[in-house]
C-alpha cells in the first residue's frame, strides 16, 4: 500500500504543482525516491518533531499548498492530536495526513506502533474526511479523490504486500460510498483497510459448506458514511458481517447497528473487531487478530449454521 500511494501521489504531483509533502523521519522507507528527486523543494522531512509536521502543513495550505503529512499512523495523529484538531479541522485546511500501517501492521514492534482507535479519534472530529482502502488499487484511487477535496483528510493505509481485493468489483470507487467489490445473496461482509481479505477466505467457506455466495462491500470511507446506502445493504441481505481492525467503541460495527436500529433491518448482525483490551503479544499480524478473535473461520461458523 505504501508504495502505491508513492506512486500515486507522484503522478498527482506531475499534474498539480501545490502538492506538497512533509514526513516525520520516514522517508527512507516510503517509496518517495521519485518524488525528492523530481520535486526537491517540495519536500521536507521534520525529523521526530511530528507536531511541527501538522503545523507546518497547516502554514502551507494557507499559503495554497496541498499537504500530505506522511509518517507511521500512530504518529500521525496521536502525538500531534491538539494540532490535528486545532490547526486542520477547526480551520478546515486541505491537509491530507497520510499513516501508514494502520491497525496492527507494525505487529511486532508492540502496541506503541499499533494504530487501533484512530477511526473513533478522528472520527469525532468535525470537518475531516477518513479514508481506510481496502488494497493498492483503492490507495491510487484515494490519492486521486484526495486532490479535489478541500478538506482535512486522514488517510488509513496498511503497511506492504496486501493482496488486490478490487479487480473484478462491479461498482467503481467514489469517496464517500459503499463499494460493492464482489457481488453476492443472504450474506454481506462489510469492512475497510487490508483485513477485508478475510472477509473473502470467510466468503469461500460459506459457499463450499452451503452453495450460498456471499456478498462484499468495501466501506473505504469510514466519515462520512452513506446512511442512505448501508441501510439499503441492511435490507438487502439476512445477514451483516462488519469486520475492521479496530476497537469496538467508535467502530463501523458500532455505526451499522445504529442504522440498522433507524431503518429497522430485520438482518443478523455479526461484528468483528479488536477486543477492548491491549494485548501483550508479539507476532505476525494474523497471530495478533486471532488473539482478538478475528480469523475467516470463526466468521465463517457464526454465520453458517443459521443459514
Amino acid at each position: 500500500m505504501r508504495d502505491a500511494f508513492a506512486h500515486s501521489l507522484f503522478e498527482a504531483a506531475k499534474a498539480c504543482p501545490d502538492i506538497f509533502m512533509v514526513v516525520a523521519d520516514i522517508s527512507p522507507a516510503a517509496s518517495l525516491n521519485n518524488f525528492r528527486n523530481d520535486f526537491p523543494t517540495r519536500v521536507l522531512d521534520v525529523g521526530i518533531a511530528e507536531q511541527t509536521m501538522i503545523s507546518l502543513c497547516a502554514g502551507l495550505a494557507i499559503r495554497g499548498f496541498r499537504p500530505f503529512a506522511y509518517t507511521i499512523s500512530n504518529f500521525t495523529i496521536y502525538r500531534p492530536f491538539e494540532q490535528v484538531r486545532v490547526d486542520l479541522a477547526y480551520q478546515q485546511l486541505p491537509v491530507t495526513l497520510v499513516g501508514v500501517g494502520g491497525g496492527m501492521s507494525y505487529s511486532a514492534l508492540g502496541a506503541t506502533h499499533h494504530t487501533i482507535e484512530d477511526i473513533a479519534v478522528l472520527g469525532a472530529l468535525p470537518n475531516l474526511t477518513i479514508l481506510a482502502p481496502s488494497d493498492p488499487s483503492e490507495v491510487r484511487e484515494s490519492v486521486l479523490a484526495i486532490t479535489k477535496q478541500n478538506n482535512p483528510v486522514y488517510l488509513r493505509l496498511g503497511k506492504a504486500g496486501e493482496p488486490n481485493l478490487t479487480a473484478e468489483a462491479p461498482e467503481p470507487f467514489v469517496l464517500g460510498t459503499p463499494r460493492l467489490i464482489r457481488k453476492g445473496e443472504k450474506v454481506a461482509f462489510l469492512g475497510y483497510g487490508p483485513i477485508l481479505s478475510f472477509a473473502f477466505d470467510a466468503a469461500k467457506l460459506i459457499q463450499e459448506r452451503k452453495s450460498v455466495q456471499p456478498a462484499i462491500y468495501s466501506i473505504h470511507t469510514p466519515k462520512p458514511l452513506d446512511a442512505d446506502v448501508i441501510k439499503r445493504i441492511l435490507t438487502s441481505y439476512d445477514h451483516i458481517v462488519t469486520i475492521e481492525e479496530h476497537v469496538g467503541q467508535g467502530s463501523l460495527a458500532q455505526q451499522i447497528k445504529a442504522l440498522a436500529w433507524e431503518c429497522q433491518s430485520k438482518a443478523r448482525i455479526h461484528t468483528y473487531h479488536l477486543k477492548d483490551e491491549y494485548i501483550h503479544l508479539y507476532g505476525s499480524q494474523n497471530e495478533l487478530r486471532t488473539a482478538h478473535g478475528i480469523t475467516p473461520a470463526r466468521m465463517a461458523d457464526s454465520v453458517t449454521p443459521l443459514l
